[in-house]
């Protein structure tokens, strides 16, 4: 039977590593996911069959209860949630693993192996700091939570002091196993070490919080197969883990930021809301249009590229872009859509809002492959975007997001910025495109903008 539980667990590890290497394409993400879901359910299945396991009753009850949940909230969560379901489901997975460490430990204290004991103590210090680092992460990106800065004097010697008596402690219970309350303020040191580091973020930094995260509940997953001697739950957190990192350095290289800047601290006006602290008032002259004349202008070009962003997302407006883009298109004109890497709360919240929206996946094009075709294109149209197009990003080296590879809207002929206001981004800063001489403002809620702009446009 034990032969036949690890050949399962080989199989159910290579679906995990095909589905995620399809994951890599938004026309496999689909079969992808099925096929590591598919992994997960043979993996689940062959575990009840476990030798150790000689009670089914809470086994059942949770199948049965998480199930529920997990379906409710497939069903019920809006896509603009769904960044905050990612870090919600990565604290959940983070709180499982230190409850699954501590049961083990309890469980066979206090003869307990040097190596057993530390990695419960690994899989504590991880799972904790993942599970409420991860609903700070949730109350940020759905209000509950200040989405600027947050600084707080020695902040950074505090986490590490608290790192340190984490470590300390974890070291004094492997070497004297048999006190079994003292590791529950590891617990509590760890619990509080996840608030701290999440807390100074700010809401710009976000879609790389949340991969962190993400990475580390892979890690914390790892460290509980190891407890458990699961060779299942090690190959998958190792999976996680490292697909996590590798998506955090990459979120980083798109923002041109260091791992470490963002989790030491972030940008100081993140998160801000109105106009920027430090901007003394308008920096020129703004033009603005009504869908009239936009549908006009639209009406005579061949070619349009549409930015998204996440007043995009906040206003559902995703399918409203779509039809606004089969009217063009029917036109003649040529449409494609730019997608920046870190724009919307989490990696890909562009791409997965736009394809609900049933937009061609050629259509989406990432900053690498597009940034160049800009200075050829007659209109592009920025959709709640903002930090991602600001040229100060170039331009200004006083700026916090001076050096974060941006789109090169301002490349184009004409630029049409819809947004609620000109109130500031994420980064906190005014954007210089609002004000450069091709650019027109389209003021509205996106999707009520879209919808009368492309009701306008089918009339000429």
């Amino acid at each position: 039977m034990e032969l036949v539980i690890q050949l399962t667990y080989l199989v159910a590890s290579v679906f995990f590593i095909y589905g995620l290497k399809m994951l890599g394409s938004p026309k496999t993400a689909r079969k992808g996911n099925m096929y590591s879901a598919l992994g997960m359910l043979m993996a689940i299945i062959v575990t009840l069959f476990d030798k150790h396991i000689i009670n089914y009753e809470w086994i059942i009850i949770g199948l049965i209860a998480g199930s529920a949940i997990g379906s409710t909230f497939a069903l019920r969560v809006k896509m603009t949630g769904m960044p905050q379901m990612v870090g919600l489901l990565n604290g959940l997975g983070g709180g499982a693993s230190v409850l699954v460490a501590l049961s083990e430990y309890y469980k066979i204290v206090p003869e307990i192996p040097v190596t057993t004991g530390t990695t419960i103590i690994i899989s504590i210090l991880i799972g904790s700091v993942t599970f409420t680092g991860s609903l700070i992460a949730f109350g940020k990106l759905q209000g509950i939570v200040t989405g600027k800065v947050v600084k707080y004097p020695l902040q950074h010697p505090i986490n590490a002091l608290l790192l340190l008596v984490v470590i300390a402690i974890g070291v004094y219970i492997v070497i004297n196993p048999g006190n079994a309350d003292i590791l529950l303020s590891v617990v509590g040191v760890a619990l509080v070490l996840g608030v701290l580091l999440v807390l100074p973020i700010g809401g710009a930094d976000m879609p790389v919080a949340i991969s962190l995260l993400n990475s580390y509940s892979g890690l914390a997953a790892a460290s509980t197969g190891f407890v458990l001697q699961n060779n299942m739950l090690i190959i998958a957190g190792a999976l996680v883990g490292a697909a996590g990192i590798i998506l955090t350095l990459i979120m980083c290289r798109a923002m041109n930021r260091s791992l470490m800047n963002v989790v030491l601290g972030g940008w100081a006006s993140a998160g801000a809301e109105g106009p920027a602290a430090e901007s003394a008032g308008p920096k020129g002259d703004v033009k603005s249009v009504d869908a009239e004349e936009l549908a006009m202008i639209l009406d005579s070009v061949s070619s349009v590229i549409i930015v998204p962003g996440y007043g995009m997302a906040v206003a559902q407006a995703q399918h409203a872009v779509r039809e606004l883009a089969n009217t063009l298109e029917k036109k003649g004109v040529k449409v494609r859509y730019a997608i920046h890497p870190v724009a919307g709360r989490m990696p890909g919240h562009m791409n997965v809002l736009l394809a609900e929206a049933q937009v061609p996946y050629d259509e989406l094009i990432a900053l690498e492959d597009i940034n160049d075709d800009f200075p050829n294109t007659d209109v592009v149209i920025v959709i709640g975007a903002n930090d991602v197009v600001n040229p100060a990003a170039r331009n200004d080296k006083s700026s916090p997001i001076y050096g974060m590879p941006i789109l090169n809207a301002d490349y184009a002929k004409t630029v049409v910025i819809n947004k609620r206001s000109l109130n500031v981004g994420y980064a906190g800063i005014d954007n210089e495109l609002f004000f450069y001489p091709n650019t027109l403002m389209y003021f509205g809620d996106a999707k009520d903008a879209m919808s009368k702009l492309n009701s306008e446009l089918k009339e000429l």
